[in-house]
Parts: structure tokens; C-alpha cells; sequence
């Protein structure tokens, strides 16, 4: 029975806990927190394709002797490109970039027949794949923010173009673009100014510095640079955002300022307690001066002198005390109220009985020389009318 009855206790606390926890777990809430990192995404996932059109000045050997308006060339782009985080991501596509700029030498592939402040005026063309390493600087610097209306993202990469140039008959008439069989590697640096517009689409303004190389079989510069800027539109296909990791929801705190307050207030309390027993301990000791009543007082009724048999027991018991202690002497006193009788009576009282207690005593035992037999003619107690019988009454005291 008693087996019994400890497993099913033992059942019910056992549900009551599980009750509990059910209950926190359920008031518990989670949320994501993209403070504490984000998750990577699986490969299908944060895809984007952008599209971007805009304007290269070109600069380069001889340049600076043409007019700077009539160095501007159309450019163009079209990209794929996927985030592998918050932060870094990657592009590759195609990139069309159109050159002009000035020549000494007629013969110059892309030579045009006319000619500025003694040069011949070149133009060209650039075509070929890009690929570039992206990195999001705001989510870097600022930590990742889906619905953040702008990024500025820095990205940098090489790719190689193919020079298309115009060709000309011996009249000088244009036969149209053409290969100039020469390939030009370039590198790219460029920061991308990029505008939220839906979870989906972003606008941007991309500005770029691309270096090319090898034009030598061009206009004879082995080194130039073209600076562009492109407005973009891209689409990001899904899934677009990144998951951050769940965390509980840590609700606030209550107000604790009352507790705060009674806990202290105790505190102060406790501080004078302490104050008040370390007074105490640190006080001086008080001498007490040992005050020794009678051996013991014998008492009587009104106008009696004689001694009751319970009062002879008592004096025996005293006789046998004093027996004891052969050494000490003792005084007998008579005692009578002054508040009844008259004067003679009262010392014939006082008398009588402080003379009865003695001899009791010296018949038990007690020698005459330990006994004084006297008499008071005040009142024992003095405490008035009320209390005259405590004032009748024989004490035995030793002698100090």
C-alpha cells in the first residue's frame, strides 16, 4: 500500500512539473536576430541579374588635345551574379565599352581622317566578358538590414575585351565596324550606389575606373584608363533575404524601484540594529551591589506573639541553618505596626516576639553567644494601611 501510494505522488509531481515547463515553454517567444550573424543560403538561392547602361571618358596619350565633351563614348553591361552573404558576393558578364581619343599616326588602327589640333581622331570599341569580386559595405560596416533602403557595395575584377574599330575605303569612306584581331586586358575597380525599390528590383548607380592594357597595336599607348558610369537596374530572384539565427524574446524587466526601496529601508534598519548591539556590547558593566535580605522573616497575626506550628517549623528549619554555621552571628528583630494598637502594646508585641524566636532557636540547637535579640519601632515594610500585616513580623539577619 505504501509502495503505491509513493509512485502515484511520485506521478503527480512528476505531471506537474512537465505542466510547468509546457507552460514556459509556451510563453516563451522566439524571433530572428541578424545581430548575431545570418545563416548561408543554400547555392540556388540569392541570385541577381542586372542590366546597366552609360557613358566611358576615355583618357589616354594625347587626349587632352581634344575637346572634352567629344570624349565621351556610350558603355554598356549586362550581368549574373549571386551573394554568397550578407557581404560578399560575385558577377560575371558582359561588358561593351566604347573609346575615343587622338593619334599622330594616320595609319593608327581606328584612325578616323579627321584630324584635331594636328592629331588624328581615333575611336573604339570594347567588347568582352567581366567578371568582378563584390563587397557589400554596408552590411559589413552596419550589419545586415533587409528592408536598408541603400547599400554602397565596392567590387573590383579583370576580364578581357575584344577591339572592334572603324575601318575606311581609300576614299575615306566608313566601311563600317570591324576586328582589329587584338585583345586588351582590363582590370576594374568601381563602387555601386545601390536603391531598394521592392524586396525584388534595385536601382544603382555604378561608378567605375577601368584600366586596359596592350593598345599598343592601337594608338601606341600600352597603358590607359577609362572611367564610366552606368546607371543599373537588377532583379534579385529568390530567395532573396538570409535567415539569422532564432533567439528567445527577453521580455523587460519589471519595476523594481519599490523593492528597491523596502529592501533599503532594510537595510538601514539592519544597519541601526547593528549600531545599537554594538553600543550595547561596547557599554560599561554596571556594578551591582549585592543587596542580602533576611535569613528569614517569621510573621504574625494582629495582636498575636506566640508562634504558629508552621512557623515553629520554619524557625527550626533557620536553627538548623545557623547550626551549620557556627561562625556567624545573627540579630533577632521584633517587629509591630504602628498603624493599630497602641505604643505599649506594640513593644510588649515587638518584644514578645523577638524573644519567642530566640528561644525556639537556643532550644534547637543555636548557642546564645550567635543571637542578638532586638527591636524596631518602625514599620517593617512601610508600605501603609493596606499592607500593615507584612509589618508584623520577627527577621532573622547575619551579621555583617
Amino acid at each position: 500500500m505504501k509502495k503505491a501510494t509513493i509512485i502515484a505522488c511520485a506521478c503527480a509531481l512528476f505531471m506537474g512539473l512537465a505542466a510547468d515547463a509546457q507552460e514556459a515553454t509556451q510563453e516563451l517567444q522566439y524571433q530572428p536576430d541578424p545581430s548575431q550573424g545570418v545563416l548561408l543560403n543554400r547555392m540556388k538561392d540569392n541570385w541577381f541579374i542586372t542590366l546597366e547602361g552609360g557613358a566611358s571618358f576615355y583618357v589616354a596619350k594625347n587626349g587632352v588635345h581634344r575637346a572634352v565633351a567629344d570624349r565621351f563614348m556610350p558603355a554598356a553591361s549586362i550581368y549574373a551574379g549571386k551573394w554568397f552573404s550578407p557581404v560578399f558576393g560575385g558577377r560575371i558578364g558582359f561588358n561593351y565599352l566604347g573609346l575615343k581619343g587622338l593619334s599622330s599616326e594616320s595609319y593608327a588602327c581606328g584612325a578616323m581622317p579627321e584630324m584635331v589640333n594636328g592629331y588624328y581622331k581615333t575611336k573604339y570599341a570594347e567588347i568582352g566578358p567581366v567578371a568582378d569580386l563584390m563587397i557589400n559595405l554596408t552590411n559589413w560596416w552596419c550589419g545586415y538590414k533587409p528592408g536598408r533602403i541603400y547599400n554602397a557595395t565596392l567590387y573590383g575584377g579583370a576580364g578581357v575585351y575584344y577591339t572592334l574599330t572603324r575601318h575606311y575605303d581609300a576614299n575615306g569612306k566608313s566601311e563600317g565596324f570591324k576586328g582589329a584581331h587584338n585583345d586588351i586586358i582590363n582590370m576594374r575597380l568601381g563602387l555601386i550606389n545601390s536603391f531598394r525599390i521592392s524586396e525584388q528590383m534595385q536601382l544603382s548607380l555604378d561608378l567605375r575606373a577601368t584600366g586596359l592594357s596592350d593598345l599598343q597595336a592601337l594608338d601606341g599607348n600600352r597603358k590607359s584608363l577609362a572611367l564610366q558610369a552606368y546607371l543599373g537596374f537588377t532583379y534579385n530572384f529568390k530567395k532573396r533575404d538570409w535567415v539569422a539565427p532564432v533567439v528567445p524574446i527577453i521580455p523587460e524587466p519589471e519595476n523594481c524601484d519599490a523593492l528597491r526601496a523596502r529592501l533599503a529601508a532594510a537595510d538601514a534598519r539592519i544597519a541601526d540594529l547593528e549600531q545599537q548591539l554594538k553600543d550595547c556590547l561596547n557599554r560599561p558593566v554596571e556594578t551591582v551591589v549585592e543587596n542580602n535580605g533576611p535569613l528569614a522573616t517569621v510573621y504574625y497575626p494582629i495582636g498575636v506573639s506566640r508562634l504558629s506550628r508552621e512557623n515553629q517549623r520554619v524557625v527550626k528549619a533557620i536553627a538548623n541553618v545557623m547550626t551549620q554555621n557556627s561562625g556567624k552571628k545573627y540579630t533577632v528583630t521584633g517587629w509591630a505596626d504602628n498603624y493599630t494598637g497602641t505604643d505599649n502594646i506594640n513593644m510588649r508585641l515587638r518584644k514578645n516576639r523577638a524573644e519567642g524566636v530566640a528561644k525556639l532557636l537556643k532550644r534547637n540547637g543555636v548557642p546564645e553567644s550567635q543571637i542578638t535579640v532586638t527591636t524596631n519601632n518602625g514599620n517593617l515594610n512601610d508600605l501603609g494601611e493596606k499592607c500593615v500585616a507584612l509589618d508584623r513580623a520577627v527577621t532573622i539577619e547575619e551579621n555583617k
